[in-house]
């Protein structure tokens, strides 16, 4: 059930949209006034706000301020209820990040379409967000698979490069030929790895991408722990 806050100072205007809003299935928090209305607004965190502009102490103005200015009621859709039509005025309330405008006197359909086209709003921003917040968890696991990917092939390319400087180093301190014939064949053996790590470094280059960093993650393709000494 989605909650709604009405900021109204004249009991009559608060209790009759409270009482539409009960009927349409809403839950209603109201307030009689702009103050309260701010700390009910940080309290609840309802789906939208109705707000009267011409209220005593603190307008509907100063409430979408304060609103604004906070975190955590800052997305939260915003209608005005006014009496004023002038456009500056509903300028000044959009520049502030007012929703929309509900003129009074507004009939109940007026009411209940304005606020339905904002929880429909707020509804698919949500989602947009969700969808975003998705994308950048998949970009950021794509880029910790990438570093761990780099780092474990350096650290596969640096062995046969070692073993073939040792070997290099033996075969030119080693006079009997058998010997030589076997550092020979260790050095093939260890160039041949070289060379199949760099067609595999090649292959997960092409491969490894937001999309599927997830999965090869989790299957473990990346993580090499096989013992390459001699």
């Amino acid at each position: 059930m989605k909650t709604i806050l009405v900021i109204e100072d004249e009991k009559a205007v608060r209790n009759n949209i409270a009482k539409i809003l009960t009927l349409k299935g809403f839950a209603v928090i109201s307030a009689e006034n702009g103050q309260v209305g701010i700390q009910l607004a940080q309290d609840h965190q309802p789906d939208l706000i109705v707000c009267d502009i011409l209220m005593p102490q603190i307008n509907g103005y100063e409430v979408l301020e304060r609103l604004q200015d906070n975190i955590s009621t800052r997305t939260i859709p915003f209608i005005f209820l006014t009496a004023k039509v002038e456009r500056s005025e509903q300028r000044k309330g959009m520049a502030l990040g007012a929703d929309d405008y509900i003129t009074k006197p507004f009939t109940m359909d007026e009411l209940m379409d304005a606020i339905e086209a904002k929880l429909k709003k707020k509804l698919d921003f949500d989602a947009n967000l969700a969808m975003l917040t998705e994308e950048l968890h998949k970009i950021k696991q794509f880029l910790e698979t990438k570093e761990r990917m780099i780092q474990g092939f350096n650290q596969e390319l640096r062995r046969p490069l070692s073993n073939i400087k040792i070997v290099l180093e033996l075969l030119s301190q080693s006079p009997k030929e058998f010997q030589q014939k076997e550092y020979i064949r260790i050095l093939q053996t260890e160039f041949k790895r070289e060379i199949s790590l760099l067609n595999q470094l090649e292959e997960l280059r092409k491969i490894i991408n937001p999309e599927n960093a997830q999965i090869l993650a989790q299957l473990n393709l990346l993580d090499r722990q096989q013992d390459h000494s001699l």
